[in-house]
């Protein structure tokens, strides 16, 4: 497993930007597909959990500070 942690309604930025020019994405679903929804113009996309870690970059935004 990947040592890159994430969580739901997290904000991450991928490796490859998006086509509307947007890098940013928020988790909106996980399970064993985790679905990401970009931030830029609200395309979401469903991509496999290993497949995510690899193309993740990093955690921008952490949603677990904001749910206290």
């Amino acid at each position: 497993m990947s040592d890159k942690m994430y969580d739901l309604n997290d904000v991450v930025e991928m490796k490859k930007p998006h086509p509307c020019g947007e890098n940013k994405w928020k988790i909106i679903r996980m399970g064993m597909d985790i679905r990401i929804k970009c931030v830029g113009c609200g395309h979401s996309v469903m991509i496999p959990r290993k497949e995510f870690s690899k193309k993740m970059k990093r955690v921008i935004e952490r949603a677990s500070e904001e749910n206290i």
